[in-house]
Order: C-alpha cells, then sequence, then structure tokens
C-alpha cells in the first residue's frame, strides 16, 4: 500500500488543494477567494501556500491590479498528480476490509 502525501494530508494544505483540483488545469484562486473557500487566516493561509509552493505542489502569481497587490495560486502539474495519488490512497484506505 502507497503512503499518504504528508505534504497534502494536513487539513487546510488538503482543502487548498482540493480546492485548486476543482478548477480547469491552468486555472488559480486569489488569495481572498481561497481564504474564504478554506476559513483560513491570512497569515495561516500565506504559510501552508509556502509549504504547498515549496514542494512545486502550486505557483503563486503576484501581481498589483490599480494599487492593489493580487496573488494567485495554482495547482501545478507536479501538484495535481501528488493530489490525485493522495485521493486514490484515501480511497485505497476506505475501500479496504478489515481482515475477519
Amino acid at each position: 500500500m502507497a503512503e499518504l502525501d504528508d505534504i497534502i494530508h494536513q487539513p487546510l494544505r488538503l482543502r487548498i488543494m482540493a480546492a485548486l483540483n476543482a478548477l480547469p488545469s491552468g486555472t488559480g484562486l486569489d488569495f481572498p477567494r481561497l481564504k474564504k473557500l478554506t476559513g483560513a487566516t491570512d497569515g495561516n493561509l500565506g504559510a501552508h501556500i509556502e509549504t504547498l509552493s515549496k514542494a512545486g505542489y502550486v505557483a503563486v502569481e503576484k501581481a498589483f491590479v490599480g494599487k492593489k497587490p493580487q496573488t494567485t495560486v495554482t495547482a501545478t502539474a507536479v501538484g495535481r498528480g501528488a493530489f490525485a495519488r493522495h485521493v486514490a490512497m484515501l480511497q485505497e484506505i476506505i475501500a479496504a476490509r478489515p481482515s475477519e
């Protein structure tokens, strides 16, 4: 049996990756929308996005719209693959029947 992905398995990072993977490939979410979807605080969300970014699971784009900074987070191909494997592992655990 494969292992769960420790980076994705943390609850907030799992929510982030689930939200991003629900979108078409190459589509991201801006920070306020991701914050609302996950229920995270600014600092907590930022720290977990950084962890996912360092792992190569998300790409972070920072830009200015007018004079306001805007951060957009997008799942990378590597991140989508890791998420798919993590979900498959969870499904395998759920489907496993205890020995009788």
